[in-house]
């Protein structure tokens, strides 16, 4: 009985990480393609990366690019919440880090939000 039951136990952790692993496989398009849609969005003046390592509404965008880095940022903040608990540090310095290496690397004529908050073209 006792390695009926270890089998058991065995079996569900191998059909959980499977399922997960499914999952994780069946998101890929999604993230893929929300990526795609970003930098689309960037090229065309509507995004641009902020110094707190999240994606700003460049105004006069339109309401479809508001839903868009609405969806981004969700998953930026996830990220930057794994990378603060793992090395534990302050949410807010990610962020910055995050946020000045993204500005680094964003190409020229696409929009940068400066310290002070006003959105200009790198």
């Amino acid at each position: 009985m006792k390695t009926d039951s270890i089998s058991r136990r065995r079996f569900n952790r191998l059909a959980l990480s499977a399922l997960a692993a499914g999952l994780l496989v069946s998101a890929m398009p999604q993230l893929a393609l929300a990526q795609d849609a970003l930098a689309a969005a960037k090229a065309a003046g509507q995004l641009g990366e902020r110094p707190d390592g999240m994606v700003g509404v460049v105004p006069g965008a339109p309401a479809s690019a508001q839903a868009l880095a609405q969806q981004v940022n969700a998953q930026r903040l996830a990220r930057y919440q794994e990378i603060a608990k793992g090395n534990g540090t302050a949410l807010d310095k990610v962020q910055a880090v995050a946020g000045q290496q993204l500005i680094e690397r964003t190409p020229a004529g696409q929009f940068v939000m400066t310290a002070a908050g006003q959105w200009q073209r790198k």
